[in-house]
């Protein structure tokens, strides 16, 4: 919403310099803070954040609400195009803001070439099926490949140089850098103009630096957080969160699909649409929705190709 943090009843000069130092440099950003977490990052008191955090959600409007007012809200909810026609119909006519949406699949299997095209594919106007307005892209793994995306947007007859200045890169080290990336977006970056943002991959560190049943207590509340934070991200700026996630061999599974996806039951919970990804015959991929509050079960094919991800060639 408009206005500045001074505008927050009981707001000052000082207060609203602790509150940008801490990241927050709006007051959607407040309303949606937990206020242990706005406790540490700015150093307030507990009576404070407690009072600024009140003011900024009574001033957003974003507590309790009618199932209407919810209806009338979703209506701002937007979609961006993978395109593909056949992918895009099976999100439920493509990516969509406000939710979290997992790529899983295995090493190989498409994930990051449909996000490259998606960092390509949100810059395009609406009536292209795009959502005007930039991506940001926290690389975990160091795949994120500029040329490629440079590729698929000339390709698709676009300038690339100028689609290339809409993304910003973060490179993440550690699963802390990671979080702390996402969490100091708002304040490094001008979230009014960004619809996209995408981390490639979610659980690569966190596994990584969590080896053994020991940790994986620790592993799972740290990514339930960031989580977390990607969800309040998605509905206080109506991002597109699209996070890549690893797909992992199941010992005790004997019959069907031997893999899973990482990350349990904390990924599961957290992530509004879960697709799962293949590669098929003849180079093809295969997507399919596993879990989604609104997508019914369902599949499509698609190809990579110099634009990106694409419809199959018809046949003959």
């Amino acid at each position: 919403m408009a206005g500045s943090l001074e505008d927050i009843p009981g707001v000052g000069p000082s207060t609203a310099k602790k509150l940008r130092d801490g990241g927050y440099i709006d007051i959607v950003s407040i309303a949606v803070a937990p206020i242990a977490e706005l406790m540490e990052r700015t150093g307030l008191g507990l009576e404070t954040a407690s009072r600024v955090i009140r003011e900024a959600r009574e001033m957003t409007k974003i507590d309790i609400i009618s199932a209407k007012e919810l209806y009338e809200r979703r209506k701002g909810v937007l979609k961006c195009t993978t395109n593909s026609r056949s992918l895009d119909s099976l999100l439920g006519g493509g990516v969509e803001t406000q939710a979290l949406t997992e790529l899983i699949g295995e090493y190989g299997a498409g994930k990051t070439q449909i996000c490259f095209t998606l960092c390509v594919t949100c810059q395009l106007p609406p009536e292209r099926g795009g959502l005007e307005g930039g991506a940001i892209y926290i690389d975990t793994e160091g795949t994120f490949h500029p040329q490629r995306v440079y590729q698929i947007a000339e390709n698709m007859g676009l300038d690339p140089s100028s689609i290339l200045e809409s993304i910003t890169i973060g490179r993440a080290y550690t699963s802390d850098h990671q979080m702390l990336l996402v969490e100091s977006l708002s304040s490094e970056v001008d979230m009014s103009r960004v619809r996209l943002l995408i981390v490639d991959s979610v659980i690569s560190h966190f596994r990584g630096e969590f080896v053994g049943r020991e940790n994986l207590a620790e592993r799972q509340q740290k990514l339930n957080k960031h989580l977390h934070t990607l969800q309040r991200m998605a509905e206080a700026y109506n991002l597109a969160v699209v996070l890549t996630n690893q797909a992992v061999a199941d010992p005790g599974q004997f019959f069907g699909n031997p893999n899973k996806p990482a990350g349990g039951h904390v990924m599961g919970h957290a992530c509004t649409h879960r697709i799962w990804i293949q590669k098929g015959k003849q180079g093809s991929r295969l997507a399919r929705v596993i879990d989604s509050p609104s997508l019914p079960e369902g599949e499509a094919r698609f190809m990579i190709t110099e634009r990106g991800i694409e419809d199959l060639e018809p046949e003959g």
